[in-house]
Formats: C-alpha cells, structure tokens, sequence
C-alpha cells in the first residue's frame, strides 16, 4: 500500500460498516479496494470487503480478489465462475457480515440509484448509527460536476437505498489526465455539497504523485492514496502477457 505522506491525516472509521456509493465513473470500486488495503494495514481488526455492484461489468472489485486475499482482507464476492456473471447475484455471506459487525465490512455498490437498491434488501441488517453510507463524488462525471446535480444524486440512491448517507469522499479525477488542479476543485464541490447538506467530507482520495503535489493548507482533511487495482478488459490481458 503507498503510504500518505507524514503531512496528510489518514482514513480512520469508527463504525463497523462502510458503505461507498457513487455514480458510473465516479471511481468508486478503486476507492472501496484502497480502503480495504489501507485499514488491513493501518489497524488491527479484520475487513472484509463485498461487492454489491449488480450495475457495472467492468471496474468490479471482485476482480482483485487475489490481491485483497494475499493482503489479509476477506472478499465477498460470488464463488466459482459465478465471480464474473453479469447477474445481480448477492451471497448470503454478505448480510451475516453486515449483522455480525466483526471488524470493518466495506461494501462496494455501484450504479447511483439503480445499483443502491441492493441496499433496500439488506436494510433491515444494518444497526442505525453503526454504518457509514459514503458518496464518491467525481466532479468530471456530467451527473455530478454541479450541487444540483449532486444533491438530487444523494436523494436519489437515499430513496432507493432507503439509507441515509453519513458523508462524502472527494474523488475527481479524469483518469490519466487528473491534475492537482483538477482535484483541488472537486474538493472545492464536494465542500460546497457539504455545506448545504450537512454531510462532511470524510476525506479526499488521488494517486500519489497528486498527493505529493497537495498542499496541507489547502487540503485539511484525511487522504487516501490510489494504486490503481482495476483495469479494463484489454488492460488485464496486457498486463498478463507483460506487454507493458
């Protein structure tokens, strides 16, 4: 796992269940499998990490199964080859984790309000005040790149999750032509949809050589460093065959 730099507090939660949310694009499964990696190292209970996005083919966390089980972390995922089925298909496993609250559950659900009614089928397994439900928010992706479009984001997944969201993790990017600037100002929206809904920004997360261009007067919240887990088709099979 990179590390953050000295200067940057870290992502530390107090609740058992984790849960990000976010709209296609938003970068949400990258985020959830960091996170994942980040607290297995960072502090002594176990995390388990599920995925529940039914919505996205590609960018699923499943696919870094070996690596989050190399690392410690329990993925909960579908078994055999039902691992890469296109189906809403959501183990049992999944909501005995969420009831047990042993250690950190994160889960990884996709697809705005569309993927976010998995969520109403497990709501009744969810302690109130023991869960966090996070918004990746992205202000590149068109259904988030203003506050109207973000707050009728958060009414949207909220009615079809029937949760309430707790806050927002800041992750603008466009991919390989992120800049700092760039994600200096989704910060600067994800604070705006902070102050008008009262959800704080429970921290930003970038790649590193961004982080390493952050400013700790500009940026006064805990970070969370990307190492980019999740590849595209073509990208998987390149880096298979080493043609990197």
């Amino acid at each position: 796992m990179t590390p953050v730099p000295d200067r940057f507090p870290k992502p530390s939660f107090s609740k058992s269940i984790i849960t990000i949310v976010g709209g296609y694009g938003s970068g949400k499964s990258e985020v959830a499998v960091n996170l994942a990696k980040h607290l297995i190292h960072s502090q002594p209970e176990p995390v388990a990490l599920a995925d529940l996005d039914i919505v996205n083919p590609y960018f699923r966390s499943r696919e870094t199964v070996r690596e989050l089980t190399a690392l410690g972390v329990t993925a909960l995922v579908p078994p055999g080859d039902q691992i890469y089925a296109e189906l809403p298909i959501i183990i049992p496993e999944i909501k005995t984790a969420i009831e047990k609250k042993e250690g950190k559950v994160i889960l990884d659900v996709g697809g705005d309000d569309t993927g976010a009614r998995v969520l109403s089928s497990l709501s009744d397994a969810f302690e109130p005040g023991n869960y966090e439900l996070l918004l990746v928010l992205n202000a590149s992706r068109p259904f988030t790149a203003d506050l109207a479009g973000c707050r009728a984001m958060i009414d949207e997944i909220e009615a079809a999750s029937r949760m309430k969201f707790t806050g927002i993790i800041s992750n603008t990017h466009l991919m390989d032509d992120t800049s700092t600037g760039l994600v200096l100002e989704g910060l600067n929206l994800a604070r705006a949809v902070s102050e008008k809904t009262g959800l704080p920004v429970v921290f930003l997360s970038a790649t590193i050589d961004i982080i390493d261009n952050l400013n700790p007067r500009e940026v006064t919240l805990p970070v969370l460093p990307l190492d980019r887990s999740l590849l595209k088709p073509w990208e998987r099979r390149k880096k298979t065959s080493g043609t990197e």
